[in-house]
Order: C-alpha cells, then sequence, then structure tokens
C-alpha cells in the first residue's frame, strides 16, 4: 500500500472536487439543520449525493471511482459523464457546472474551498 505522502496531492484534490459537489446539493435539496443536507453517501462503486430535488424532475450526481468518472443522472433519462483524470480543481468546476447546464440545472455556489487551512479559489 503506497504511503500517504505518495498520493496526498490526489487526497487533497479529491476533497476540493467532493466540496463543490457538496455545495451543489447543499444548494438546491432541502434545508436540514447544520448543513446536514450536503453530505455524500458512499456507495458500492464511491461516492453520491443521492437524488436532489430540481423544478418537476430529480437529479444525483456520482463519484464512480471504480470506473473513475462523475456520473450525473436525471430522472427524466438524461446524463452526462465527466472522466476523473489529473485536471485542476478549478477545470473540475468548469466541468461539472457544463455538464449541469447542458442537463438544464441551473445553479451558483460559492466558489471557494472553506473549513481548509490554505484555501485557493
Amino acid at each position: 500500500m503506497p504511503a500517504f505522502n505518495e498520493w496526498e496531492g490526489t487526497c487533497t484534490t479529491v476533497h476540493m472536487w467532493t466540496q463543490i459537489v457538496g455545495k451543489i446539493r447543499l444548494e438546491l435539496a432541502p434545508w436540514v439543520n447544520h448543513s446536514w443536507g450536503s453530505v455524500l453517501y458512499v456507495t458500492p462503486v464511491g461516492l453520491t449525493t443521492s437524488p436532489i430535488p430540481y423544478g418537476h424532475f430529480s437529479f444525483e450526481i456520482e463519484f464512480n471511482f471504480v470506473n473513475h468518472r462523475i456520473e450525473i443522472r436525471t430522472s427524466k433519462g438524461s446524463s452526462r459523464i465527466i472522466g476523473l483524470e489529473p485536471m485542476s480543481v478549478a477545470e473540475f468546476y468548469r466541468k461539472i457546472m457544463i455538464a449541469l447546464k447542458e442537463l438544464e440545472i441551473s445553479v451558483t455556489i460559492y466558489d471557494k474551498p472553506v473549513e481548509v487551512e490554505k484555501s485557493i479559489p
């Protein structure tokens, strides 16, 4: 098993990516005390938002760590896939927002990391 310092950069990047997805869920899902509504749930292949209501449909965002991709699926049957590959947090943010827009989902989130020692927008 590799030592943590060998993949620390990946861990930090994935942490920021999950913050983006959690903030999307927090913004669109019904409010729950103490921001509990931003939690991501463990699945057999990664992490998911679970269904998020949006207008007359719902959608979910799943980190599929087995197939190295983000899967965004809607209750209308449409979906988008973003490959999990080396990229900056800004590029990930851009890709996820484009995918949501293509699925007719509009959301604005606070785009700076929170509760981390070194915060880079």
